[in-house]
């Protein structure tokens, strides 16, 4: 009997669907590794502050204003590739192909040889293939994400929380185990040399690219449905073009939530993993200036973070599944502030591996089960005519903490000069977020008792 229960709970993860999302969360995740953690490392090596480090990590603003841009992948087509590969994979090998390029011009750069010819030609070479990856990274997201969505209809709400979980595992294993894979060879062969292994991982992600398979999705239909409806209301054929592709996606949103609930659900996206944001921008930078070394790092932060990532995020979506996303929200919510306690007190202890297991093994599990509430509630807000766009917009404001003001969390560091404080600090930001989600949960079955919705659509149903 406990052998067929457990068969029936793991049934749900036979979906091949639930394969793509995973390989499309590996390309996702992987940028991070070459303008996040492997570049503050090598930047940190080469003597820079960590105010320079958190303000070269400003290029991350990108991935918080992707969704000015979001409307085009719902609306273009490239020429050629779509042809071959459709419309959302067509982007994803495109923006690839880019982050190739700039990858392999990263790994020829000598930083120290620029350093001395000219310190400006430095920051202006860096940044600029930085920027380049981060564009190119930033619009792969809007289509991965895109996919992702237009992989499973609306009424599969209870796939939500599966194709969140793989697509979260997808982006920790495309981070974790390449990073890995730098950490423990830098101080051997070099990050230059690094950077070039880092490019042959690029290439694995355009292969999984051709892999997998572009979801089925009424979205031309219904996109052509908004644009008679203009074109009724008298618009010509180029601004009805420009209404459904840029105005059309926004409206919808606001028109199906209610603009007061609207406002509050992005101000709640924006405010809810501010405090995770501040502790990842700065936590490389912790490790070492507490005292551990670069293979540490990748051992403990990389291989095993990973490792427990995977675990976590398959109970975490068992859990978001069987009691509602709103109440998984709250949950993690409180659970990330506890684990960025757990940094602080590693701060006032020093370079003790079994705290820093125990600091990882309690911030992994925090963090995988609020992103896995976190991506699916999204994933519920999300329309299917503007699937890119909308996502796009909910997650850019997510973005928005960890990329615009997150930037200033070396700032932070250097003002208070108290890693400990810094740490109490960023626990505390989860308050003002947690106090919003009571209210969108109020509002939400507010909502489902006035329309008499079944309660599997609604994303605090239970499930028994």
């Amino acid at each position: 009997m406990l052998s067929s229960k457990f068969k029936t709970t793991l049934a749900p993860y036979a979906d091949r669907r639930l394969l793509f999302v995973f390989l499309m969360g590996c390309c996702s995740g992987f940028p991070w590794v070459l303008i996040g953690s492997n570049l503050n490392g090598w930047l940190a090596d080469e003597g820079l502050s960590r105010t320079a480090i958190g303000l070269f990590g400003s290029v991350f603003v990108l991935y918080a204003v992707n969704f000015l841009w979001a409307p085009l992948l719902d609306r273009i087509k490239i020429p050629f590739l779509s042809q071959r590969l459709g419309q959302r994979r067509s982007w994803i090998f495109s923006t690839q192909a880019i982050m190739l390029i700039a990858t392999l011009a990263l790994s020829q750069l000598d930083l120290q040889g620029l350093k001395a010819v000219d310190p400006w030609v430095t920051t202006v070479v860096l940044s600029s293939l930085i920027f380049a990856i981060a564009l190119a990274s930033s619009t792969q997201d809007i289509a991965i994400d895109a996919f992702r969505i237009d992989n499973f209809a609306e009424h599969e709400t209870d796939k939500f929380p599966l194709a969140s979980a793989m697509s979260v595992i997808g982006w920790w294993t495309g981070y974790s185990v390449p990073g890995y894979v730098g950490f423990v060879n830098a101080d051997a062969i070099g990050w230059n040399h690094v950077y070039v292994i880092m490019a042959g991982f690029i290439g694995l992600m355009a292969l999984a690219t051709l892999y997998v398979k572009e979801p089925e999705s009424d979205r031309e239909q219904r996109q052509d449905a908004a644009t008679r409806h203009y074109l009724a209301q008298g618009y010509s054929g180029l601004r009805a073009w420009l209404a459904v592709t840029v105005v059309e996606p926004f409206a919808e949103f606001f028109r199906r939530n209610g603009v007061k609930v609207a406002l509050t659900l992005l101000l709640f996206v924006f405010l809810f993993k501010l405090g995770e944001a501040f502790l990842g921008r700065m936590s490389i930078v912790f490790y070492k200036d507490v005292g551990f070394t670069n293979e540490q790092i990748g051992y403990y932060s990389k291989l095993v973070g990973w490792g427990l990532t995977v675990v976590y995020t398959l109970i975490g979506s068992y859990i978001n599944l069987r009691f509602g996303v709103i109440k998984g929200l709250f949950i993690g919510g409180v659970a990330m502030a506890s684990s960025n306690l757990m940094f602080a007190w590693l701060a006032m202890v020093g370079p003790n591996e079994h705290l820093l297991l125990g600091a990882i093994l309690v911030d992994n599990f925090t963090s995988a089960f609020a992103t896995i509430a976190f991506v699916s509630f999204l994933t519920f807000l999300t329309g299917r005519a503007f699937s890119a766009t909308q996502y796009a917009l909910l997650a850019s404001l997510g973005n928005l903490g960890r990329t615009t003001v997150a930037s200033f969390s070396g700032m932070m560091v250097d003002w208070l000069d108290s890693w400990s404080t810094f740490f109490v600090i960023t626990a505390l930001m989860v308050i003002p977020g947690l106090v919003m989600l009571i209210y969108i949960g109020r509002q939400f079955r507010q909502s489902s008792s006035q329309n008499d919705q079944a309660p599997e659509h609604c994303p605090d149903s239970r499930r028994n």
